[in-house]
């Protein structure tokens, strides 16, 4: 079993002798993957792969590509096909790379796909910055652990990775969890976890961060609570919060934007009772009400 051996200046972090057992004992098993990263998981912990260049450049293309598509599909069934990667995505992303590979990066870097790569990137590296400075050690994001580079085994390609850093994997999104619930039409439950949610949010706020990128599937649930997956999302700057919420007014309902227009189709009542709390509270006198009690 790993041991641990201190806790340094970089937050909370636990800074372990070596790898915790379970990522070396087997093969990890592919969790999912997002623009910058692959993740794969073990029993308890969940490790990432940083794409390569190549591999981003193509799911931009993709994205761009099922965007258009989306416009003369009928059902949104590009839509679908983004909101959760397939075997369907990985086979679009391997013809768009073979496009890719010829033509220098400093090509694509001068081009919109150039500048999606760039902003997504930057806003992946922002954002975990903050949740290390402001959200390490609480009950908001999974426990994180540091540990020598240490070869693990996973399925498919590469085959192996080196890791240095582990987070607790959680039992699922709360995008999934809420929709297990819906399966078993057990409305009053989904009613308590986005109370959860939003509960969660204003403990964020609390400590002096928002989250631009409110999804649900940017969330996961570990117990009875709520904790952040994505932190691509985060920020401190309140300006550029205040530009997020007008911005927000010009589009649909709060419960829509969560990705739960189809899950509570059957109750329009919990849909509009969550799209008043989310109305009433995420405004910027709520938020800024909330904000001078942060602890930084």
């Amino acid at each position: 079993m790993a041991v641990l051996a201190e806790n340094r200046a970089s937050g909370d972090l636990e800074v372990l002798l070596h790898a915790p057992e379970d990522l070396t004992r087997a093969r990890l098993v592919r969790l999912g993957e997002g623009i910058n990263k692959v993740v794969y998981a073990s029993d308890h912990w969940v490790v990432k792969r940083q794409r390569r260049p190549s591999e981003i450049i193509a799911l931009v293309l993709v994205w761009k590509f099922l965007k258009k598509l989306d416009r003369i599909l009928p059902g949104g069934i590009a839509a679908r096909m983004m909101e959760r990667p397939s075997r369907r995505i990985r086979m679009l992303k391997v013809v768009f790379q073979a496009i890719v590979l010829p033509i220098p990066r400093a090509a694509w870097l001068a081009t919109h796909v150039g500048a999606l790569w760039k902003w997504h990137s930057s806003r992946e590296v922002h954002g975990q910055v903050l949740a290390d400075a402001y959200l390490a050690g609480t009950p908001l994001v999974p426990n994180r652990v540091l540990f020598p580079p240490t070869r693990v085994k996973v399925h498919g390609w590469p085959g192996w990775l080196v890791v240095s850093e582990a987070v607790e994997r959680v039992e699922g999104t709360l995008q999934d969890k809420i929709n297990e619930l819906a399966r078993a039409r057990r409305f009053d439950e989904i009613e308590g976890w986005l109370e959860r949610f939003l509960d969660f949010r204003h403990a964020g706020w609390r400590r002096g961060v928002l989250s631009l990128d409110p999804h649900l599937k940017n969330y996961g649930v570990v117990g009875d609570r709520v904790v952040l997956l994505d932190a691509g999302g985060l920020t401190n700057n309140w300006r550029e919060i205040e530009e997020r919420l007008v911005a927000d007014d010009e589009f649909a309902s709060a419960h829509v934007r969560m990705g739960l227009e189809w899950t509570l189709r059957d109750r329009p009542d919990i849909a509009q009772r969550f799209d008043d709390r989310w109305k009433a509270s995420v405004t910027p006198d709520a938020i800024r009400k909330i904000w001078k009690q942060s602890e930084r």
